[in-house]
């Protein structure tokens, strides 16, 4: 009998196990590199999420100005989190556009009474189609857009104390 051929599992486990220590002990690398970086707006053109406030069309980017757009919703944790920041952009001259995902009006309309009011627009996004179609896949995210609508920046999560100056200094880039 050929005694070799008992080790072939062994030898296989221990190719195995080599590998997945290698995997573990490589530096993990957290940056995410968004596909929609540097390329334009997709065409949407959202309802109002909220009486009272318009809604939002992806033309509403072209004019010269660049914007944040804010991909939230009233059900997230880290987007009350983040209001205070958005209010902090707000008053630095940012001017913020919103996109509600899979919202009701009358939930909107409370958060917005609750942990006041950031957004020159916000769109209602019940299907998170605008949301995936501009590389967005959780809430809250935030984009920076440029005069043309080109997609400059993106902030995955919530906007903590230290990324204001960041947002303030890409919106300055985008101009």
């Amino acid at each position: 009998m050929n005694r070799w051929k008992l080790f072939v599992p062994l030898a296989l486990f221990a190719l195995f196990l080599g590998l997945a220590m290698y995997q573990l002990s490589q530096p993990k690398d957290e940056r995410i590199e968004s596909a929609m970086i540097g390329k334009p707006l997709p065409q949407f053109a959202l309802p109002p999420a909220v009486a009272g406030v318009d809604g939002v069309s992806s033309t509403d980017f072209g004019d010269g100005k660049p914007r944040l757009l804010n991909i939230w919703a009233s059900w997230c944790l880290p987007c009350i989190a983040e209001a205070p920041q958005l209010d902090a952009l707000e008053n630095a001259g940012a001017e913020i556009v919103g996109i509600a995902i899979r919202d009701k009006p009358e939930d909107v309309a409370a958060f917005l009474e609750r942990h006041g009011n950031p957004y020159a627009r916000i769109g209602s996004d019940d299907l998170s189609e605008v949301q995936l179609s501009i590389g967005s896949s959780g809430v809250p995210e935030t984009f920076v857009i440029d005069g043309d609508g080109i997609i400059r920046y993106q902030h995955i999560g919530d906007i903590r104390e230290r990324d204001v100056p960041i947002l303030l200094e890409q919106l300055r880039l985008a101009e």
